[in-house]
């Protein structure tokens, strides 16, 4: 039997659990024998960790791939066909805490803040840098590699990536893939999903279900909105509040997670309305939750994954595997993808990152035409991507100017502060976390 060699550089490899997924999922790929894995990570504890984890699949599994580890990450993607990034620069402590708790100094409260608002932007400033640098070294070292990003915010720094640096670059985000699934069985229609027909667009996080269709044509769209209006007590939805009321008044279902989207629109997290925060189940400061929650699961769950030599792995839900196949057997494969907006939606920004239908084969991602979305869809997402593409801006130009016309323009601080509030915030952000954004004027 022959087997191929390409090589997968994976950075940011001491995320384990996702190290695990990705990466689990090529090694028991039966048309991706004979890989060549490269693992590299800031952390040498934790990237010691995954390699052992790997090393224990790879066996148990029956695996033909070769998995080194590397402190240099020049070295780690010397030759590489395909680059996947998941590295969270700053970590959440300092950085994410940083995020958080300044902003509540000026009374300003968040869920996720990987996307957008104050969290979001200066979680991309954080992280341009690194994936600068990243690129660099692929110039020299793999300049044909794909670059495969998991690392939010998604639309900006996969928008960054395609605009400012030669990487060819598609972002993955697993909303899309879960979206349909999760509301058919929220709504007890899960036996209409193997026969669901449907198309997503937007930009990350922001997405758009444009329709849901069933066997036959089964109308399952119209379905969802009909039970929801007549029906709702009977279903187990308190949990996506935020995302129900959005598809109610602007008539189409959002891809994220109701917890993310509270904070991309003005409308849902109101400091003088608390109640309207509870009665919509908002969780604020959600992402440090879960932090500290899997910090403190990591210390059980390292011993299952890491000190167990019959250690198995089940597919998962990830793309990249699939492109990754799609791409060494010329196997067409089709997913959502974060592309350059050329001429894709036709009334966004052509300089936009969106997320839309894709098809890859040998000859890499072929994004696929929506046309215009519905028109109050595409203003919202102009909302959002105003912020992105100024963030972009501020990351290439160092201006501090620029960093505050981003904020200036985020749907939810201009709801809730003044600019003078928002410039005065942004600079103690900027200060706080010049260690890692660099210097700005």
């Amino acid at each position: 039997m022959s087997y191929f060699m390409s090589k997968i550089t994976f950075i940011g490899a001491g995320s384990t659990v996702f190290a695990k997924n990705v990466l689990g999922d090529c090694i028991i790929n039966p048309h991706l024998k004979g890989l060549d894995i490269a693992l590299y990570d800031i952390d040498h504890k934790r990237l010691e960790d995954s390699f052992q984890m790997l090393i224990h699949i790879n066996a148990t599994m029956h695996g033909h791939a070769t998995i080194t580890q590397y402190h240099d990450r020049k070295e780690a993607l010397k030759g590489a066909d395909y680059v996947i990034l998941a590295i969270q620069v700053g970590g959440y402590d300092p950085a994410t805490i940083l995020d958080f708790e300044i902003p509540k100094k000026y009374g300003f409260r968040q869920t996720i803040a990987d996307t957008m608002s104050i969290g979001g932007i200066f979680r991309a400033l954080r992280t341009i840098p690194v994936m600068k640098s990243i690129a660099e070294d692929m110039v020299e070292v793999c300049p044909h590699a794909l670059l495969i990003n998991y690392v939010n915010p998604m639309a900006i720094l996969t928008g960054y990536m395609l605009l400012h640096t030669p990487i060819k670059t598609v972002g993955l985000c697993h909303s899309v893939q879960i979206c349909v699934p999760r509301l058919l069985k929220m709504f007890n229609l899960e036996e209409h999903l193997e026969h669901a027909r449907y198309e997503i667009a937007g930009i990350n996080h922001m997405a758009w279900l444009l329709y849901l269709e069933g066997k036959d044509g089964y109308p399952l769209y119209d379905e969802i909105k009909r039970r929801y209006k007549e029906e709702r007590s009977r279903f187990n939805i308190s949990k996506d509040l935020v995302r129900l009321d959005i598809m109610d008044r602007f008539d189409y279902y959002v891809t994220e997670s109701s917890e993310h989207n509270a904070e991309y629109m003005p409308y849902f997290i109101k400091s003088q309305y608390p109640e309207l925060i509870e009665q919509l189940n908002i969780p604020l400061d959600e992402y440090p939750r879960r932090c500290i929650k899997q910090i403190e699961e990591w210390k059980t769950r390292r011993d299952q994954l890491i000190n167990n030599p019959t250690l198995i792995h089940e597919k998962s839900y990830e793309y990249a595997s699939h492109i990754i196949e799609a791409m060494e057997t010329d196997r067409p494969f089709k997913m959502n993808g974060n592309v350059l907006n050329h001429h894709l939606i036709t009334n966004l920004p052509e300089d936009a990152c969106v997320e839309v239908l894709c098809l890859v084969d040998r000859m890499g991602i072929h994004p696929t035409v929506v046309g215009q979305l519905p028109e109050q869809l595409a203003a919202l997402n102009r909302t959002n991507i105003n912020v992105q593409l100024l963030t972009i801006k501020a990351a290439v130009s160092h201006r501090k100017k620029d960093i505050y016309q981003a904020a200036y323009l985020d749907p939810r601080l201009s709801a809730e502060l003044t600019m003078h509030e928002i410039q005065m915030m942004c600079d103690e952000l900027i200060e706080a976390e010049k260690e890692w954004i660099g210097h700005y004027e």
